[in-house]
């Protein structure tokens, strides 16, 4: 079987004041009520919203029409990482590319 290589780039960053109605969506399509407890960080495949991670508890929300597991574990691993600062603070953005393979 042949499988075609397919490179997307993951962004991981904090939430800003202007993702608030893409956190919304992606809230509605994984089925909850509102967005998690900020600050919040967010991972993002070539430039669209696909999961937010609560810095302060842990929870997630990911959207179910792509596969998010490995992306919400890659926020949890870089949520060690990060130091709290206040929500509109620009911080560092870590760019990972991710081989994904498609039939």
């Amino acid at each position: 079987m042949l499988h075609h290589m397919n490179t997307s780039e993951i962004t991981i960053r904090p939430e800003y004041p202007d993702d608030e109605l893409a956190l919304i969506r992606l809230a509605t399509l994984d089925s909850t009520e509102r967005t998690p407890a900020r600050p919040l960080l967010l991972a993002e495949v070539d430039g669209e919203l696909r999961a937010a991670l609560s810095l302060r508890d842990g929870s997630a929300i990911a959207d179910p029409f792509h596969p998010t597991a490995a992306i919400v574990d890659l926020l949890r691993r870089h949520a060690n990482s990060v130091v709290r600062a206040r929500p509109a603070a620009r911080r560092p953005v870590f760019r990972v590319r991710r081989r994904v393979a498609t039939a």
